[in-house]
């Protein structure tokens, strides 16, 4: 007897994140066909997600339709995703799951436990306790650390880009307890173009972009207060500067920290590989090879590598990831499969 498959819905495909997530869905074992939804009943909205992404053409069709909450319980939708805008999915998940489905939301609506990092979102909720409630009980989607908590979760947060990047890197250090911490770390992060979204702005059209590299949001981008949170580190101990790259996707990031006893090269990379030791989507590079963002790109790995200074005490991790997919939709798959007790690695090879 065939095993039912599971019934999901997208909404928000239109976008970058959202496509790459309609396409692993499409192909992913256990589903059947996601529904693809739009905000809008409108008739200027797109019928059809192909006539936003003419490369979906002639494959069958994919309405989107309007967003309908008894329409998605008529079709046993039990799992919803959110590739929407960080206030539309701080307004729709109470909503979502008061009718009894599970939600991945891939914006920042839900990953910050902290109100002083929330702050910088200007939520304005209509009714503040259940959004408290649910702030309260949603869990930070990122499976190497929260794996065994992901998989009972009502409400996942898809973890932002920048951060899944640096987190995965300074994590097993963290851990270990080796990491010099009065002494600061510094990020150094650098991301493809999409990683802005789809609307197009001043900074990053093309003419703006293209034979250029600058640095933005310094000191307030939005991901700052979920890397220091997941961490258990202080707002002062990190310093974490995003600039953008003339390049369609990939994020990497370079990661300057220093140790609190001298290490040799063979006992740092034993603390990565000991602590990613059973993580399906983590590759560890044997010094000196380091990653580049061309390795990771078009899948749902992370690579980290590093170089350890000659005193043994300072240390640079390099973190590689593509950010449309280990950095938003094949992540948001990842912990879709926890979540229903498959392997990490479905519909993602």
């Amino acid at each position: 007897m065939t095993a039912a498959r599971l019934k999901t819905a997208v909404l928000g495909a239109t976008g970058y994140s959202g496509l790459e997530l309609t396409r692993i869905l499409l192909r992913h074992p256990r589903l059947e066909k996601p529904v693809l939804l739009r905000r809008s009943a409108d008739n200027g909205s797109p019928a059809d997600l192909a006539d936003v992404f003419p490369v979906l053409c002639g494959n069958g069709g994919y309405p989107l339709h309007p967003l309908s909450w008894s329409a998605l319980k008529q079709n046993s939708v039990q799992l919803l995703f959110l590739a929407t805008p960080h206030e539309v999915s701080r307004s729709l998940v109470p909503e979502a799951i008061a009718h009894g489905m599970r939600v991945i939301d891939l914006s920042g609506a839900w990953r910050l436990k902290q109100e002083q990092h929330r702050a910088i979102y200007g939520f304005e909720d209509s009714d503040a306790i259940t959004a408290a409630d649910l702030t309260e009980k949603a869990i930070y989607g990122l499976p190497e650390l929260n794996g065994d908590r992901i998989a009972n979760a009502a409400l996942v947060a898809n973890p932002g880009c920048y951060a899944t990047s640096i987190i995965l890197g300074l994590a097993p250090l963290l851990k270990a307890g080796v990491v010099d911490r009065s002494r600061g770390i510094v990020s150094d992060s650098k991301s493809g173009v999409s990683g802005a979204g789809k609307e197009p702005t001043p900074k990053t059209h093309f003419v703006s972009v293209a034979d250029n590299l600058s640095a933005y949001s310094v000191f307030n981008h939005r991901h700052l207060g979920e890397i220091v949170e997941q961490l258990g580190l202080g707002d002062q101990e990190l310093i974490f500067t995003p600039h953008l790259l003339p390049i369609p996707r990939g994020i990497l990031s370079t990661i300057y920290v220093y140790l609190n006893r001298m290490m040799t090269a063979l006992e740092v990379e034993s603390c990565f590989r000991n602590f990613y030791s059973d993580k399906r989507w983590i590759r560890i590079f044997q010094t000196p090879k380091l990653p580049q963002v061309q390795f990771s790109l078009n899948s749902n790995y992370c690579d980290l590598g590093f170089c350890l200074a000659e005193d043994g005490r300072r240390l640079v991790l390099i973190s590689c990831i593509d950010n449309l997919l280990k950095g938003a939709a094949g992540q948001a798959v990842q912990n879709m499969n926890l979540m229903f007790g498959w392997g990490e690695e479905e519909g993602l090879q």
